[in-house]
């Protein structure tokens, strides 16, 4: 049984809802339900939970709109997307809005529990101490990485990373010019029980490179290695 951790389900759909509930609460998980997008942004400000699953069509506020809120409150806590939409588009502005991954409807109960215990381990992992003779910014692309912050400074503008980006972000910087695999990047950033797909993987980067290219629709420092990953040229 894991340690119990707080849950906010926000699912319109009452039989999906109530599936959600007793499969999270059977594994030991505090759970705690929101039927429409304006319901889980209010429990989120009041309770702050330690992970969120998120249906993406729901009234009032969708979830892509709850995602936003949550992470102008939160930059590191998991947020799961479920949603009945396969279309990629989908995927990359669930991703682009702070989503730490993406589940596609209908999904086997069995994966998303390890989805959710994966993500909440990751989540819980104590931040590696920045040693002593680390400097506080460091240069990456356009940008500096404030390693005490966690944050990314391109001249005056701070710019909000997610955790994930800031494990990718200092994969890169540790390996530079070198051909990182996107296994490699997965483990880095997600852990090696990660279920999902290197898709996740390319949208990330995507997402990186709109905050550290100057035109990210031609990257000259996350550069794409066709079939095997990714290098980052400084």
């Amino acid at each position: 049984m894991p340690e119990e951790k707080h849950i906010l389900v926000a699912e319109d759909d009452a039989s999906i809802r109530m599936g959600l509930v007793d499969a999270l609460e059977s594994e030991g998980y505090r759970v705690e339900e929101a039927v429409n997008g304006e319901e889980a942004v209010a429990y989120f400000k009041e309770a702050r939970p330690d992970l969120v699953l998120l249906d993406i069509m729901m009234p009032r506020l969708s979830g892509y709109d709850v995602c936003r809120e949550i992470r102008k409150l939160d930059a590191a806590v998991p947020v799961l997307m479920l949603s009945a939409k396969s279309e990629e588009i989908d995927k990359v502005l669930g991703l682009e809005l702070g989503a730490d991954d993406y589940i596609t409807k209908p999904f086997g109960v069995r994966e998303l529990l390890a989805r959710v215990s994966a993500a909440l381990r990751r989540s819980s992992m104590v931040p590696v101490e920045v040693q002593d003779d680390v400097p506080a910014r460091m240069p990456f692309g356009m940008g500096e990485i404030d390693t005490a912050r966690r944050q990314l400074w391109r001249g005056a503008e701070e710019i909000t990373l997610t955790q994930l980006e800031y494990k990718l972000m200092m994969a890169f910087y540790a390996h530079p010019d070198r051909a990182l695999s996107r296994d490699f990047l997965l483990n880095a950033a997600w852990g090696i029980d990660y279920l999902g797909t290197t898709r996740t993987l390319d949208q990330h980067v995507s997402q990186l490179r709109r905050k550290i290219e100057v035109d990210s629709a031609k990257p000259k420092f996350l550069l794409t290695v066709h079939g095997y990953g990714y290098r980052y040229k400084p």
